[in-house]
């Protein structure tokens, strides 16, 4: 068990999916940088982040809703959530619901955030949740998603790599990606092309130079 004091947002999860080297940016350099993305994300969510819920019929919506998990070591805030009622007041099923700008992506790392969620809701509700629901803005209607066993693996390996690379506290090399790093908000910052080419201009030096001590030593 977790204690208060070790809990790790459930962005980092996100954010490591995406990239380890941003974590390590954002979390332990403290480094960040909006662009055009993370603008309207933010605006996406401070419209749905404000605390408040609706009751209609048998479904309770919770909007803004704290979470969190000290089996995991997760803290956050879930989107929306709703809960189905019985008419004992019971859970019939809790559904977690993530707002995202753009469409739905063919990598997990949304996926890993929702599943996330539900781990905590699991935990405080003690209720199994199945599935939980993205609403993407491009394509105005919710998508379902199941929390298959390779889904909840790779979030559990996720946790605990991102847990482990805050607390070693060192900053992973840059490897550049086109399709991710021109869409990242720390390009400028994390420099992955400059980082990589200059790797490669010291493997080269380094080789040169021993090339050269070789051939003396021949001689």
């Amino acid at each position: 068990m977790f204690t208060e004091d070790e809990l790790i947002p459930i962005s980092v999860l996100q954010h490591y999916s995406f990239c380890p080297r941003q974590v390590a940016l954002i979390h332990l350099e403290q480094l960040w940088e909006e662009n055009m993305y993370t603008a309207q994300g933010n605006a996406l969510h401070e419209r749905v982040d404000v605390v408040h819920h609706e009751l209609r019929k048998n479904v309770r919506t919770e909007y803004g809703m704290a979470i969190r998990s000290l089996t995991y070591g997760l803290i956050g805030k879930a989107d929306v959530i709703e809960f189905e009622l019985r008419t004992d007041n019971s859970y019939k099923s809790i559904i977690p619901i993530e707002f995202k700008r753009g469409k739905q992506k063919i990598k997990d790392h949304d996926r890993v955030q929702l599943y996330a969620q539900a781990l905590c809701l699991e935990e405080t509700f003690q209720v199994s949740i199945p599935e939980g629901q993205f609403y993407y803005l491009q394509e105005h209607r919710r998508s379902t998603v199941e929390f298959t066993n390779e889904l909840k693996i790779n979030t559990k390996h996720i946790i605990s790599n991102s847990m482990e690379l805050l607390l070693s506290e060192k900053t992973p090399q840059a490897h550049y990606d086109k399709k991710r790093c021109d869409r990242c908000s720390l390009k400028d910052i994390c420099m992955p092309k400059a980082v990589n080419e200059g790797g490669k201009k010291v493997g080269r030096y380094i080789q040169t130079q021993l090339r050269r001590m070789l051939k003396d030593s021949e001689e």
